[in-house]
Formats: C-alpha cells, structure tokens, sequence
C-alpha cells in the first residue's frame, strides 16, 4: 500500500511540475516604464493546443488611460480592455517549453506583434516576447504566475 502511495504522489507531483512550465495560468504583466504590475491575464488553452490570454484586472489607477481600445484596429477597436482578449494563438515548439505562433495585442498603441511565450524559473515567470518580422526586432517582458 505504501508503493503505490508513493507511486500516486510521484505521478500527482510531476503532473503539477509540468503544468507549471505552460503559459496556462493567471499573470501579473509589469510595466516597462514603471516596473510597476500593471495587469493580471489568464492565458487558457483550447481543446486544438491554442493559447488565448484574457485581461481580467487592470493593477493601475491612472486616470488619463482611456479604458476602451480606440486605437485596436480589427473587432477589439473600442471595446473594453477589461475582458480583452490580447493573446491569439500560438502552439507548443516541438519538444520545447515553447509556445510560439500567435499574436500579442498591446491594448496601449493597437498593435499586433507575433508571439514567443517561454516559461521560466519552474514556471514561475513568463517570458513573452511581441516582435515584428524576426525574433530579434521586438522586445520581452517578464510576466510573474499569480498563485
């Protein structure tokens, strides 16, 4: 009875360490200028291996944010950046902790870049790079998993 105890704990525990290095989960996105959190996302994954990242919370009480997407310009253009989906797409690298092949939404400017979503130390942190054209052209933030 111990064995097979020790067994189910085992399979639980790796389990868990695995979904800890996906990009499902809740987020804390930090500001650039401010270093500041500046949002909470919850990125959720459909039943054919896409990513979907939803604001659910904005952390910051700036006045002079306008709360709509007026500067978005496909079918999020004026909706409300509570509830927007920011996050379209994007697959797990073959054999990597990597989750490239979608789009990031900066609600702030409108724009669309291509996404590159890497887990890092034990799935605590997410790196999540937009760019346009090559990898190298863009820049990351650093998200941290909200427990």
């Amino acid at each position: 009875m111990i064995k097979h105890t020790w067994v189910l704990t085992a399979a639980l525990l790796s389990l868990s360490a695995q979904a800890q290095m996906s990009p499902v989960g809740l987020w804390r996105s930090i500001d650039d200028e401010t270093n500041q959190p500046k949002a909470e996302i919850r990125i959720s994954q459909n039943a054919a291996g896409g990513l979907s990242g939803v604001v659910e919370k904005s952390l910051q009480n700036n006045p002079n944010t306008d709360p709509n997407c007026n500067l978005c310009t496909d079918d999020r253009k004026g909706k409300p950046k509570i509830g927007l989906e920011i996050i379209r797409g994007g697959q797990q690298s073959d054999g990597k902790n990597v989750w490239e092949g979608g789009k990031i939404l900066d609600p702030e400017n409108g724009k669309n870049y291509s996404l590159r979503l890497t887990p890092i130390e034990g799935g605590k942190k997410l790196e999540v790079r937009g760019y346009i054209g090559a990898p190298l052209l863009g820049r990351t933030q650093t998200w941290i998993r909200v427990q």
